[in-house]
């Protein structure tokens, strides 16, 4: 049993979770009810452990890599980090437009007046804003609201910067920095401990997930699907041409990027993701200083995934009700639809709740967002996982650019 264990500890985990995930549609596709259940804990499981290292990952990766900077350094990495994302999702927005305005999805469908799909209300701007500061440290971790993490880890991790510098606290400074480096630390030790469950977790998910969906769903808005995934695949290419452009390279990214990806695509979750994220980064090379500061930052607001699966949404229900979207509406939903998902928890289901913000500034039907909630997961699958890729070939190149500034960031 020990070297079967051993065996499987030492195998190429992109194998291990490539085979998960075949077997997992297989079992989906043909196995009883009973069975999906049983394996249903399984799954929950991996969820609650990558939920689990959230906080702790946000938390001491971005203090530490505020740490390794100067305060003038972090002000020039924000604002490439901040143009990056809000350009990408806007590119992300044109595109899903573009690829839907072409293949018109959702042409000829009747709309059902009956159906119905309940979705929570969305928060305000001046709500997210105000998020950002937590009003309870505590509960804050607790909700894991990722912008308030975010905001603490700065916070303290600036403070501790300066009291660095201070000749009164300087001593007490570094030696908390060195005790945030040792939990670090134990974090990425629980992470790698994580990683060997990952395949048994992921092959109950998309059991589950499969089994739940069922062929005739993918069958009845298989267009729908369709169109999703050949935008994710032009917005992918993008990534392909920027990362070529900027000097990334892209064979090692591949390799490295697979495995948060494809957990990313099973889990729909990019918060849940972003330990695994965490440590691609890391393999890859990139500066702990870059990729501590933009992956969890664009975990929360960058979704570039979702993006476009707002676009496409918006074009397919004016298809359906036989309104096409003039150029107005086209530029709202871009403007609209990239504020959207600030903020939007990077959870499974999220989606619902931006495509209805959407439709209702725009004047499309909410009753069309029950038939896009019928096919939920295999189109939140795709963008989740075109969200985590997003996250991390915008780390890439900004840390290609930091080294092109005379940044030494290794």
């Amino acid at each position: 049993m020990q070297a079967l264990f051993k065996k499987y500890t030492e195998s190429s985990l992109i194998l291990r979770i490539t085979i998960a995930l075949l077997l997992g549609i297989g079992v989906g596709l043909f196995a009883s009810q009973s069975v999906v259940e049983l394996l249903a804990p399984w799954g929950e499981l991996l969820l609650r452990l990558l939920k689990f290292l959230i906080a702790p990952i946000v938390l001491f990766t971005l203090i530490m890599g505020v740490n390794q900077g100067d305060i003038g350094g972090m002000g020039r990495l924000g604002r490439k980090t901040i143009v990056w994302y809000l350009l990408s999702t806007a590119i992300a927005m044109i595109v899903g437009i573009a690829v839907a305005t072409i293949l018109a999805p959702g042409t000829g469908m009747q709309l059902d007046s009956e159906a119905v799909v309940e979705v929570k209300n969305q928060a305000s701007i001046v709500q997210v804003l105000l998020s950002i500061v937590p009003d309870n440290l505590f509960a804050a971790f607790a909700q894991l609201n990722m912008l308030g993490i975010i905001f603490t880890a700065l916070t303290f991790g600036v403070a501790l910067l300066k009291l660095r510098e201070s000749p009164a606290y300087g001593t007490a400074a570094k030696q908390v920095l060195t005790v945030v480096e040792g939990l670090n630390a134990a974090t990425m030790m629980i992470m790698r401990g994580v990683l060997h469950y990952l395949p048994i977790g992921i092959f109950a998910i998309v059991a589950g997930t499969v089994a739940e969906q069922g062929t005739e769903t993918i069958k009845s808005l298989a267009g729908m699907v369709l169109v999703l995934y050949i935008a994710l695949i032009v917005h992918a290419g993008l990534y392909v041409l920027a990362m070529l452009v900027s000097g990334v390279r892209l064979g090692k990214f591949i390799r490295h990027a697979r495995t948060p990806v494809i957990t990313a695509f099973a889990t729909q979750s990019s918060s849940g993701t972003l330990p695994i994220t965490m440590n691609a980064a890391s393999s890859m090379g990139l500066s702990h200083r870059v990729s501590s500061f933009m992956l969890p930052l664009g975990a929360t607001i960058n979704m570039d995934g979702a993006a476009i699966r707002i676009a496409i949404s918006a074009v397919f229900a004016a298809n359906v009700i036989g309104v096409p979207l003039d150029l107005m509406q086209m530029v709202q939903i871009v403007i609209v639809g990239t504020l959207a998902t600030i903020g939007t928890a990077g959870v499974p289901g999220a989606g619902l709740v931006m495509i209805a913000t959407v439709f209702a500034q725009v004047g499309l039907p909410i009753e069309t967002v029950a038939l896009l909630a019928a096919i939920d997961a295999l189109v939140g699958m795709g963008a989740t996982a075109l969200n985590v890729t997003g996250d991390l070939v915008g780390s890439a190149i900004i840390d290609r650019s930091e080294k092109g500034d005379g940044v030494e960031v290794e």
